[in-house]
């Protein structure tokens, strides 16, 4: 019995030891798990650029002192860009998820690139644009098998241009899903100078799974078949693995924002 006369509960004594643990927990600790959790892991592919960034930072702060500091910073930057942070990725074979960081720079019926083998037909094509500030890590927009890789080179005009989707060095994924066949253009940007693709051939892909990673800016355009509507608007911000691009079989049309 309580002082006041009320009984205390089983749940109520517990409780009140995890409140006295949490209180003698150090201050430190707390500070360390937030570190932790602010963190994010650098993808393996960056570790030779931010080492390299490093080195570099010595050099020139060893004949030039300031300099180190400037180095120090493009080297945090550098790690910051070859982040790859988890993701909580809709599993529902209906909706078509963002495959990168970015801004929506384009909506529209376009004809795919010969190729994808995707016909001569407009299909819905979403792009992407990635800045040298996104995480470039690129995640598969839907669930399926790939069904063809095809590499292309090309110039290194700014990717955020819609010519870029023709001149530029691109890689192309087709994916066949339960809706229909749906291509993935990795195409490099103005300073981006590599195309990595994880993918191979007859491989299956779930939505959200990491498939490759373009190095300094660049773009990424998701081809999608008949019966998808965009859920999305032109300069909204997309998150890879999160942000729901587009839906098949929707009775709702497209999404109507409002920017304020």
């Amino acid at each position: 019995m309580s002082g006041s006369g009320t009984a205390l509960l089983p749940q109520d004594f517990f409780y009140n030891q995890r409140e006295r643990k949490s209180a003698r927990r150090p201050a430190s600790m707390s500070l360390l798990n937030t570190v932790r959790n602010t963190i994010v892991p650098v993808h393996k592919e960056g570790y030779v650029f931010v080492a390299a960034f490093f080195v570099a930072s010595l050099i020139l702060g060893w004949i030039f002192e300031p300099l180190f500091w400037v180095g120090l910073v493009l080297t945090l930057w550098c790690a910051y860009f070859f982040r790859d942070p988890e993701r909580m990725t809709p599993q529902d074979d209906d909706l078509v998820i963002s495959p990168a960081d970015g801004k929506v720079s384009s909506i529209q019926m376009v004809t795919p690139p010969a190729e994808l083998d995707l016909g001569s037909e407009p299909m819905l094509r979403i792009s992407v644009f990635m800045n040298v500030f996104n995480c470039h890590v690129n995640r598969s927009p839907v669930r399926g098998r790939v069904v063809s890789i095809n590499y292309r080179s090309g110039s290194f005009v700014n990717a955020e241009l819609d010519k870029a989707s023709e001149d530029n060095e691109r890689n192309g994924l087709v994916i066949e899903t339960v809706h229909g066949q749906v291509g993935v253009v990795q195409i490099a940007g103005l300073v981006a100078r590599r195309i990595l693709c994880w993918a191979n051939n007859n491989e299956p892909l779930d939505a959200g799974e990491r498939f490759g990673l373009i190095r300094f800016g660049s773009r990424l355009d998701v081809f999608l078949p008949a019966g998808a509507a965009a859920r999305v608007s032109l300069g909204q911000t997309a998150i890879a693995g999160e942000t729901v691009l587009a839906e098949f079989g929707s009775p709702k049309g497209p999404v109507i924002s409002r920017r304020s």
